[in-house]
């Protein structure tokens, strides 16, 4: 699967209806695979059930609407692991795949992404889709399927990236 590595945040309305989502609200956030790309797609409960599918999503789930929370700017800025894998989802490089993929399962154990869902492509390519928990954004990250032996040295490459 030649994928595009867009990040989609969460909208604050239906997609179907345009009602805005309320605090607790719960909705579905449906992820198709378009020409070579992910479309996200987020409806209330309601127009879920009521949908007519004329494509099958690729992955969707359930989840609480939390409103943004008001962004802290800091006045002196260093490079986080999010900093860094938001750098690389847009930098295509085949050379960061095994870097965007260990950067997201540091996120993911400091609980900033949760992992959705885990999806075989018809190619054989293995994707991990994650959800930021504040931000309702969306990453999908192909699996490089590393071994064992090949954690510990691209661990040490993320580590000296970050400082």
């Amino acid at each position: 699967m030649n994928t595009d590595w867009t990040i989609q945040g969460r909208s604050h309305q239906c997609a179907a209806t345009g009602h805005p989502f309320a605090e607790g609200e719960y909705f579905y956030t449906l992820l198709y695979y378009e020409k070579g790309e992910f479309r996200r797609e987020d409806l209330c409960e309601e127009a879920f059930k009521n949908r007519e599918e004329s494509a099958t999503p690729f992955s969707f789930w359930r989840s609480k609407y939390e409103p943004p929370v008001p962004q802290h700017v800091e006045t002196v800025t260093k490079q986080t692991a999010e900093d860094l894998l938001r750098k690389y989802m847009d930098d295509t490089d085949i050379e960061h795949a095994n870097a965007r993929y260990i950067l997201a399962l540091m996120l993911e154990r400091k609980r900033i992404l949760k992992e959705r869902e885990v999806k075989r492509a018809d190619d054989g390519q293995l994707s991990r889709i994650y959800e930021h928990a504040k931000t309702g954004e969306i990453f999908v990250i192909p699996d490089p399927e590393l071994r064992l032996d090949q954690v510990a040295e691209i661990q040490q490459q993320v580590a000296s990236l970050l400082g």
